[in-house]
């Protein structure tokens, strides 16, 4: 019936439809027909529309996979380049329904340089998302692939800065707090100019403004990146994104994967570094100490604030960001007391992966050492 109501409202507009914004609480639920107030539009996509542009979903044109959707590359008639995502993960119909309702109504919210354009959405025969097409693939397919020259420090600290702008935007820009929920360096996205842009907010959840957090089960994500409060209880608000976002910076700083092939944490290697002040070794060896000390000292020290273990101690994204551009870092605000300083001696190296909690948490998330470029 949702679904319904949704593609009725489409064909009204016959060509493009005004965003549907859910109600204030009940986002997975249901939507209702009001309009935002920067009145962003979407297309509806007829089934033709989205099957010829893909070629009929030809495998040559299938962008990327993962564990709910494919996305597949496109050109429209009017020879713009588009990514259609089709959702297949869900047991049910249901199910399904809800999740790209959930979807559709964080995307059709958000416009921003550095957040994926959305174009619209297509509801005949599958359920699809139609955004933009990002050129240049993720952050991580440039980061990580050995075949390709290694990328320069001032691209490194544009991409950070730019993700670190889009996800302040999503935090507090939008008409409702976005939490992410999967910040990491496959789901930024580059357009043609290197613009980062994040993408897939296939996990992502609306906080509603009265609340300082709300709990979500299963825990889902890729381990690597994943809040210790988020991790271990389910707690999701703003500092979780602000967590992965801190094992991102180091990501991108040293070319380390957040897990190794050895399941060594990119954080239990960086902490020392962090700790010691001896940051010259989280640079990317492949630069050849080709960086800016200045832009790396600020860098690091939002990375260190980034990923401590007690979420009230970590920055704000926009603090975040006054960190990475603002010249002079007033350190002295953001010291700990010794028994703080002790609690941030943990990790995730030291938990008891034969906890059956734990043991089944690690076994439905996505490992980052295997991610999807």
């Amino acid at each position: 019936m949702r679904l319904k109501r949704l593609l009725s409202f489409g064909r009204r507009r016959s060509s493009e439809a005004e965003v549907v914004s859910p109600k204030n609480t009940t986002l997975e639920e249901d939507f209702v027909n009001t309009v935002t107030p920067n009145r962003p539009t979407w297309k509806c996509f007829s089934y033709e529309e989205v099957f010829q542009a893909t070629n009929g979903f030809h495998k040559d044109n299938l962008a990327g996979k993962g564990g709910y959707a494919e996305v597949y590359r496109g050109t429209l008639d009017d020879g713009r380049v588009i990514a259609v995502k089709r959702l297949m993960r869900a047991s049910t119909d249901e199910q399904k329904e809800k999740e790209f309702l959930q979807e559709l109504g964080t995307v059709g919210h958000v416009r921003h340089p550095n957040v994926s354009a959305f174009l619209g959405f297509c509801i005949e025969k599958e359920l699809h998302l139609v955004f933009q097409f990002s050129s240049l693939g993720s952050v991580a397919s440039l980061l990580h692939d050995e075949s390709l020259p290694p990328m320069g420090w001032k691209l490194r600290y544009k991409i950070s800065v730019g993700t670190a702008k889009g996800l302040n935007y999503l935090h507090s820009g939008c008409q409702r707090r976005i939490i992410h929920r999967d910040i990491k360096t496959s789901n930024v996205l580059l357009t043609a100019d290197f613009e980062p842009q994040i993408s897939d907010f296939g996990l992502a959840k609306w906080l509603p403004s009265e609340w300082t957090h709300r709990a979500v089960a299963p825990i889902e994500g890729t381990f690597g990146y994943l809040a210790p409060e988020y991790f271990m209880h389910g707690i999701v608000d703003e500092k979780t994104d602000v967590f992965a976002f801190g094992v991102f910076l180091l990501e991108t700083v040293s070319g380390r994967r957040p897990v190794d092939g050895n399941h060594q944490s990119l954080l239990s290697w960086a902490k020392p570094h962090l700790r010691d002040g001896t940051i010259h070794m989280l640079i990317d060896p492949r630069l050849r100490g080709d960086y800016d000390i200045e832009e790396l000292k600020r860098v690091a020290f939002a990375a260190s604030l980034c990923i401590r273990s007690n979420a009230s101690r970590r920055p704000s994204m926009s603090e975040v960001l006054e960190l990475m551009l603002n010249g002079e870092v007033f350190k002295d605000s953001w010291d700990m007391s010794e028994e703080e300083e002790e609690e941030e001696l943990w990790g995730f190296d030291d938990l008891e992966c034969d906890s059956p909690f734990l043991t089944s948490t690690i076994n439905s998330l996505s490992m980052s050492s295997s991610q999807c470029s």
